[in-house]
């Protein structure tokens, strides 16, 4: 559709070129009225976290239970979208979680939620980047450096890489070892200076800082050393293996920060 304003050519001419019409006038505003408006707009900025918690809250429980992911396409001031691609995720929590660390490792270990929390920890502030598109600035992780993990286990000279699965019972991912040995790579407990919910992959999650998010697996349950990559569960699909922001997936996002 043409953008430009259309001519007029039927329009009649004016009767009086020198007369100008008078100026158009509206209703005036009044003073409840516009106070009131302003009151409106204060309310709003006010309620708005409230609000925005919310809606975050309904589109995580509603994801959960939703395998086509459109939930994902709805507005959400927030920043993050839920994503599960299974149709249901169990819970797991203080008395239940567990997480194995075995493959090519000396002492293969499994931890519980306290054993994770007595470690030291690590708390990181980084972009969160969607390779969808949608980014959250400045989100704090907090937890134990992945490599801390892999040093206690004794990984064997023969091992070249880390496979990671996640108690949803179809979510894989995995990392060189190289990769999994960054300062920035977290056995994750804490988002937002907060426990991680279950709709953000909690009670324990991956976090891979410098690359896309689905290298940063939800539902954590396996810490696997293996002597090769294996593609996770969206390489498998066509995704890049190796998945550093900026650099893969056909884009070209500036690197988080």
């Amino acid at each position: 559709m043409n953008s430009e304003r259309p001519e007029q050519r039927d329009a009649p001419e004016p009767a009086d070129r020198e007369t100008p019409e008078p100026p158009a006038t509206g209703t005036p505003i009044g003073r409840r009225l516009l106070l009131g408006t302003l009151g409106l707009g204060a309310l709003g900025v006010v309620a708005a976290p409230t609000l925005q918690r919310g809606l975050e809250g309904f589109l995580g429980s509603v994801s959960g239970k939703d395998p086509t992911g459109l939930t994902g396409l709805l507005p959400n001031g927030g920043g993050f979208r839920y994503y599960s691609v299974t149709a249901s995720v169990p819970d797991r929590g203080e008395h239940d979680y567990r997480l194995t660390v075995d493959g090519l490792v000396d002492h293969p270990t499994t931890y519980t939620l306290a054993d994770l929390r007595a470690l030291p920890q690590t708390r990181l502030v980084h972009d969160v980047q969607c390779v969808t598109g949608w980014r959250v600035p400045k989100t704090p992780f907090e937890g134990v450096r992945l490599a801390a993990l892999l040093d206690a286990a004794g990984v064997h000279s023969s091992a070249g890489a880390v496979r990671f699965t996640c108690f949803d019972g179809a979510y894989t991912e995995s990392l060189t070892l190289e990769q999994a040995r960054r300062d920035d790579v977290l056995v994750a407990l804490r988002m937002k200076d907060k426990p991680v919910t279950h709709d953000h992959g909690g009670p324990v999650r991956l976090y891979v800082a410098p690359m896309y998010f689905y290298k940063s697996a939800k539902w954590l349950s396996g810490i696997t050393v293996t002597r090769d990559v294996r593609p996770g569960y969206w390489e498998d699909r066509g995704y890049d293996v190796d998945a550093w922001v900026g650099r893969s997936n056909g884009r070209d996002d500036a690197p988080t920060s």
